[in-house]
């Protein structure tokens, strides 16, 4: 995925009401601008750090700028949960992803049961393929690890997985580590034991587990990699 308008630099001052977040132009200018990250970014949004953020057309937004990615620990975090999908269809697409390379049809947003919707459904003949896709920004220790706080609606999505694999679909989770000093990827169990214990679960039951590492720049954002995964 590549970004259609150059990305803006500055500096992060603070991250606050989840949604929000002030930042500093080399100009000396502070700006607030539209942070699109539900989690607690944790390890990737210490004041100071330099960031970088995008600019909508739009006249319509109250905050016109948008926090793309922060620099930590050496390298680009991508913190754009919004994007994530679209770094996924895009490498699928592509047949970039080995294990998800043999099909026809590619659909977004997908509404499986009431109430209920996964993020990509890939289709062959009559094979359908729920995908959910997760960003994963937190690391520790070389380990990526989701998720970095609790979700509810996460562990929600496990099972509606669960429940189209028991269905005879095929049920794949999709961790998207926008990030590249991790290694491997481990559920967060120590934040969400919740959420570990459902994907150990739902794995034994039939649900696939994809970990892949994206490459992070101010122009562009791709998939590289697969990553091994750990489960406690």
């Amino acid at each position: 995925m590549r970004f259609p308008v150059k990305l803006e630099h500055g500096t992060l001052l603070r991250r606050y009401k989840r949604f929000l977040a002030d930042v500093r132009l080399p100009d000396g200018k502070e700006l607030t601008i539209h942070c699109p990250n539900s989690g607690s970014m944790r390890s990737c949004s210490e004041s100071g750090s330099p960031v970088c953020f995008s600019t909508s057309e739009n006249p319509k937004r109250k905050y016109p700028h948008t926090l793309e990615m922060v620099w930590n620990n050496g390298t680009w975090v991508g913190v754009n949960t919004s994007r994530s999908n679209t770094i996924v269809a895009e490498a699928l697409a592509d047949r970039k992803i080995q294990e998800l390379e043999d099909f026809e049809t590619l659909q977004r947003e997908v509404k499986t049961f009431e109430g209920s919707r996964l993020d990509i459904l890939l289709g062959t003949g009559q094979e359908k393929t729920y995908i959910e896709v997760k960003n994963c920004s937190l690391i520790e220790n070389g380990i990526a690890l989701f998720p970095d706080a609790v979700t509810v609606r996460g562990t929600k999505h496990l099972r509606e997985l669960c429940r189209l694999v028991e269905q005879g679909h095929r049920g794949v989770i999709f961790f998207l580590v926008q990030r590249s000093d991790a290694d491997r990827f481990s559920p967060a169990t120590s934040i969400d034991p919740v959420y570990a214990s459902t994907l150990s679960t739902v794995h034994r039951q039939g649900v696939e587990i994809l970990v892949y590492q994206a490459e992070v720049k101010p122009e562009s954002i791709e998939i590289v990699r697969k990553l091994p995964v750990i489960l406690g």
